[in-house]
C-alpha cells in the first residue's frame, strides 16, 4: 500500500524528472521540428476531476468485513492512483486532471480467502472488479471500466507479497501475485537463484501482472517468457477457485494453466504462481556489435537461435534506431567507445547496432559467446566490445522516464510491438513502418525476442503532440499500426497484452470461433461478467479489418 508510482507518470513519487540532454532535444527538433516554448507538467492532485463514489448500499461494509477497515479506501489519492495504467492515453488524461472514471473504491486484500470474499460480495451486488498489480499496463489493462455495472472497485494485490516457498532441488518458487520484480530477485538472489524475467517495467511490475499478461523479459531468449516459467497457478474466479499445482508435465487433457496465464484478469484473480527459477549467473557479459544492415543482423540472430547458440539477451536496432541511439548517447558515452574510422573500413558505419548478452558460469559464457561471435562475424557483424553493452545495461529501464520527460515538451512517444515468422518478418517490418510514418516522422524498430520460427518487432514512434486532440491523434496512429499488423500476418501483441487498446483486433488474432470459446469460458468462471470488463474480448459488432 506504499509502493505506488506517481499518479501522473512513471517512477516513485520522490523521483525528480530531469530535462533530456540538450543534444537529445536538438536532435529531436531536427527530426520533429520545434518542440514548443518549454515543459508543461501535470495539474495538481487537488485539481483532478473525480466523480463521487457510487458503491451500492451495504457493499462497502461487506468489503470492510472481508479485508479490514484500513484496506478499503475511497479517498482522492487512492482512487486517482488506481484510475489508469501507464499507456500514452492514460498519461494524457491523468496529466490533464481527467480521472472521472476512477474506481469507486480501492480494496487491498492480504490473502487468497480475502480475495474470494471480495469477489463474492461484488458478484452478488453487481460491482465490477479490476485486478491491479504494479499498475504498469500500457494497453489499458487496468482501466477501471464498469461495463454494464454502476460501480467498480480496483483490487490492489500489493499486500499479497510473500515468497511462499523455494524448492531448490526442483528449482521452483511459489510466489504471491503482489510481489514486485526487484523484491523477488532480491529474495531469490539471497538463496543463489534468479527468475531471469526483466521486462522494461521491471522496477514496478508485479509477478501476478506478468503472469496475467504473458509478459516477455529482456532476457527471454535465454530464460524464457513468463508463460514458459509458470509451472502452477492459483486463481480465484467468481464461480470458484482454480488451484493448479506445479508439475513437470502432464497429459491429463488440455493445459488449464494456459487458460489462466494471459487471461488479463477477465476470468478471475491470480493470487499466486509456481515459477521455474534458475541458478543465479556467475557472470553477465553484454557486448555491442555492428551489422552492415538490419537484414544482416536479423539473419545472424536467426541462425544463432536455430542452432541453439543464441545469447540470453539479443537486441538488434534498425538503422533509424541505431542513429538515434548514437545521437542521444553522445560522443562521450557510446560513440566514444567506437572507432569511427574502424567501422568505416569495415563497411558498417551506417549499419545497425546489436546488443548480445550471455549469462551463466564463466566457462559457459565464454563457450557460448565464441560460438555466437562466429555466426555474427560470418554475417558481417563487427565487435564493439563491452562498452555499448554496459551503456545498454545501465539504461535498460529508463525508457518510460524519457517518455514522460518528452511528453512534458509536447512530444507523443508511443510503442507498438508484434511478432511473425522469420519468412514474414520483413514484410511485417515494412508494413508497420510505412503505416506509422503516415502519422509520425520518426519511427524506430528493434528485434528483441527470438524463437526458432520467428522473432518480435518493437516499434517506437515520435511526433509533435496535437495538444488540441492528443487522444484522437494517438488513436489514428495506433489503429493504422494495428491494421497493418493484422494485414501482414503478425500477432496483435507479443508481450504488452491485449487490454482495452488491442481488444478490437482480437478476433483477427483468434477467429470467430476462438472468441466464442473465450466468451464461454468467461461465462463459466465469471457468470455475472464482473471481472475486468472491456479487456481482452472485443465488444460485439464490426471488427477492424
Amino acid at each position: 500500500m506504499g509502493r505506488e508510482m506517481r499518479w501522473w507518470g512513471w517512477g516513485a513519487p520522490a523521483h525528480r524528472s530531469t530535462a533530456p540532454p540538450r543534444r537529445a532535444l536538438a536532435w529531436l527538433e531536427g527530426a520533429l521540428g520545434p518542440l514548443g516554448d518549454g515543459p508543461v507538467g501535470p495539474v495538481g492532485l487537488e485539481e483532478v476531476r473525480l466523480a463521487e463514489p457510487a458503491l451500492p448500499a451495504g457493499v462497502r461494509d461487506r468489503l470492510v468485513a472481508a479485508v479490514g477497515a484500513g484496506a478499503v479506501r475511497d479517498d482522492r489519492e487512492a482512487r486517482v492512483l488506481h484510475a489508469a495504467g501507464k499507456g500514452y492515453p492514460d498519461l494524457v488524461r491523468q496529466r490533464a486532471g481527467d480521472c472521472e472514471g476512477a474506481p469507486d473504491a480501492v480494496v487491498f486484500p492480504a490473502a487468497h480467502p480475502e480475495v474470494r470474499a471480495v469477489l463474492e460480495a461484488c458478484a452478488e451486488a453487481g460491482v465490477a472488479v479490476v485486478p491491479f498489480g504494479g499498475g504498469t499496463s500500457v494497453v489499458g489493462g487496468v482501466a477501471p471500466l464498469r461495463g454494464p455495472f454502476d460501480a467498480v472497485v480496483s483490487l490492489d494485490l500489493g499486500r499479497l507479497d510473500a515468497l511462499d516457498g523455494l524448492d531448490e532441488r526442483s528449482q521452483t518458487a511459489v510466489v504471491q501475485a503482489g510481489v514486485r520484480g526487484p523484491e523477488l530477485e532480491q529474495r531469490l538472489a539471497s538463496r543463489g537463484f534468479t527468475l531471469g524475467h526483466f521486462p522494461q517495467s521491471f522496477e514496478y511490475v508485479s509477478i501476478g501482472g506478468c503472469v496475467a499478461t504473458r509478459s516477455a523479459g529482456q532476457a527471454s531468449t535465454g530464460y524464457g517468457r513468463i508463460d514458459e516459467l509458470v509451472l502452477g497457478v492459483r486463481c480465484a474466479a467468481p464461480a470458484g477457485d482454480l488451484d493448479l499445482p506445479a508439475r513437470p508435465a502432464s497429459a491429463a487433457g488440455p493445459e488449464l494453466r494456459d487458460l489462466v496465464v494471459g487471461s488479463e484478469g477477465t476470468l478471475g484473480v491470480i493470487t499466486s504462481a509456481a515459477l521455474r527459477v534458475h541458478p543465479a549467473p556467475a557472470e553477465r557479459r553484454y557486448e555491442g556489435f555492428m551489422f552492415p544492415s538490419f537484414a544482416a543482423g536479423a539473419e545472424a540472430l536467426r541462425l544463432m537461435e536455430q542452432q541453439g547458440i543464441a545469447p540470453d539477451v539479443a537486441r538488434l536496432s534498425d538503422e533509424h534506431e541505431t542513429r538515434m541511439s548514437f545521437a542521444l548517447a553522445g560522443e562521450g558515452r557510446l560513440k566514444g567507445e567506437i572507432a569511427r574510422l574502424y567501422l568505416r573500413r569495415r563497411h558498417v558505419e551506417r549499419g545497425c547496432l546489436a546488443i548480445a548478452g550471455w549469462e551463466g558460469s564463466a566457462d559457459r559464457v565464454q563457450e557460448r559467446r565464441k560460438a555466437g561471435a562466429a555466426v555474427i562475424g560470418a554475417c558481417g557483424g563487427v565487435g564493439l566490445g563491452r562498452g555499448p553493452g554496459r551503456v545498454w545495461s545501465s539504461g535498460r529501464f529508463h525508457g518510460p522516464y524519457l517518455r514522460d520527460d518528452l511528453l512534458d515538451r509536447g512530444v507523443m512517444v508511443e510503442t507498438v510491438e508484434t511478432a511473425a515468422q522469420w519468412s514474414e518478418l520483413f514484410t511485417l517490418y515494412r508494413a508497420v513502418g510505412d503505416a506509422l510514418r503516415e502519422h509520425a516522422p520518426l519511427v524506430l524498430c528493434h528485434i528483441s525476442h527470438l524463437y526458432p520460427s520467428g522473432a518480435s518487432l518493437y516499434f517506437t514512434f515520435f511526433t509533435r503532440q496535437d495538444r488540441q486532440a492528443p487522444i484522437e491523434q494517438w488513436r489514428r496512429a495506433k489503429a493504422a499500426a494495428c491494421d497493418a499488423i493484422v494485414t501482414a500476418g503478425g500477432t496483435i501483441t507479443h508481450h504488452h497484452a491485449v487490454g482495452r487498446d488491442h481488444a478490437p483486433w482480437m478476433q483477427a488474432e483468434v477467429g470467430t470461433t476462438g472468441i466464442a470459446a473465450l466468451r464461454a469460458l468467461k461465462a463459466e468462471l465469471d457468470p455475472r461478467g464482473i471481472m475486468n470488463p472491456g479487456k481482452l474480448l472485443p465488444e460485439p459488432g464490426p471488427t477492424p479489418s
